[in-house]
This record gives structure tokens, sequence and C-alpha cells, in this order.
């Protein structure tokens, strides 16, 4: 998969870099691998003291961000795009994010991210500019601005140059239904606890049965909807069962 830009619509643009310049997302962007942008929506605020929120009609409490503001936002930083990059509210409403969804947006030259706050933002802006919502679980945050940075990172990993190899990520919980198995390292003998002794066989064939093993037990228990999808796309073989045979009466 090739480089990809993101660009971050946010009220809190330092908090969002923060965090994605650290580690190996920030890595990848310092060796131009990866294109991440982040872009203060308060500057589009015509406000004299930048205010980019309003009681919502209707009533209720908290605020809600303006549709001018965000919208006028997302056309300057995306005037010079040949055409409209897809762009993502992260949204409590929105899908729940999974590995299928980053590998499909993994497959994108550009993404717009937005990130509400307060009550969230007007409709008129999202049905203008949005073209999905995801969320990154059901449960509610003050912002976006984290989820922003959780999709940046589970995207980047599949790009090109950001990870050694691709091996890094093919093979690792939800990469194909199941979680992953236990990994161990040295020493040997922790606290009286060894290594399974058959990752030290240099069987590799065992070894990978010994994996696949681990790895059903482990979404079973933990997540048993993903081990019924996963047994559902791969179900057990059924081993016939040898029949003796009988001589014939009359045979020799």
């Amino acid at each position: 998969m090739s480089a990809i830009r993101f660009d971050i619509l946010t009220l809190f643009p330092e908090m969002v870099d923060a965090i994605l310049s650290e580690s190996i997302v920030g890595r990848a962007r310092a060796a131009g691998i990866l294109d991440i942008r982040c872009h203060n929506i308060r500057d589009y605020s015509k406000d004299r003291l930048r205010r980019v929120d309003d009681t919502p009609y209707g009533g209720g409490k908290g605020m809600l961000m303006k549709p001018d503001v965000v919208v006028d936002c997302f056309e300057t930083v995306t005037a010079d795009a040949t055409e409209k990059p897809h762009t993502v509210y992260l949204s409590p409403k929105g899908k729940v994010f999974d590995q299928a969804k980053a590998k499909e947006l993994a497959g994108l030259s550009r993404i717009v991210l937005l990130c509400g706050h307060y009550e969230g933002i007007d409709q008129r802006a999202l049905d203008e500019i949005v073209d999905e919502e995801i969320s990154i679980g059901d449960y509610v945050l003050t912002g976006g601005e984290l989820p922003a940075a959780v999709l940046v990172d589970a995207v980047s990993r599949l790009v090109d140059g950001v990870l050694a190899d691709p091996e890094c990520y093919e093979k690792e919980s939800h990469s194909d239904l199941l979680l992953e198995y236990p990994q161990y390292t040295r020493p040997a003998v922790y606290r009286g606890v060894s290594v399974p002794e058959v990752l030290v066989s240099g069987h590799h064939e065992k070894i990978d049965a010994w994996r696949l093993e681990k790895s059903l037990e482990i979404t079973k228990k933990n997540r048993p909807d993903l081990y019924e999808a996963y047994m559902a796309l791969h179900p057990p073989a059924v081993k016939k069962k040898k029949r003796s045979k009988k001589k014939n009466e009359g045979e020799t």
C-alpha cells in the first residue's frame, strides 16, 4: 500500500499532533512515508473572540459546533485536491471501527478526519462534507481527537514502509478474525515458568499448529463472536472412520 495523507480538522491540533509524532507513526512522518496535517477549526471562525459554537435549536444542554466554521475549514484545507477526499466524522453514532475498515481506509490516498467537540456538530455541516461516521467503541468521549489518533495509528501500520515487514501486521490479532497467540522471549525460564517446549523445538509445522490452537482458545474465551465467525469460514474437517475390510465367507 502506498503513502497516504491525513488531514485532521480539530479544535486541539497540538494534542493530536503530539500523539502522532511519537513512536512508529512519528518516525514514518519524519521519513516522509506518512503525511499527517492537523488543522485548527477555530482559525476559520469569523467571530472576533474566535467562537466556534452556539446553543442548539430546540433546547438542550451543551453547545454545538457551527456549520459555517466547520465547512469553511474543510473547503480551505481540501482546495488543492483534484477530487473530494474521503471524509470521516469521528462520532459515537458511527459504525464501530475494526481491522477490516482499517485495511479499507489504508487503500486510499487521502483521508480527512473531522473531530467534533462539545455536543457535536451541526447536522448541515455533516451532510455537506462527511462520507461516513466512525466510532472506536460503544462509549462517549469528550471529543474526536483520541479516536482520530487511534484511526490514524491503525491505518498507518498498514502503509508500506511504516513497519519493518508486512508480516508484522499480517499475523496478529484481528488479521484473520482470530486473536493473537501468546508470545515469549528470553529468558527461557522466568520465575519458574518455562517457554513452551514446542517454541524451541525448531519444528515449524508444530509451532504453527500450536499457535493456531492457542489463537482459537483465546478467541473463543475472549471474543466468542469472532470465534464463531472464524469457525463458520473454517469448519473443522470431519475425519472419516476407516472401515475394516471383512473377508467374505468362503474366502481362503
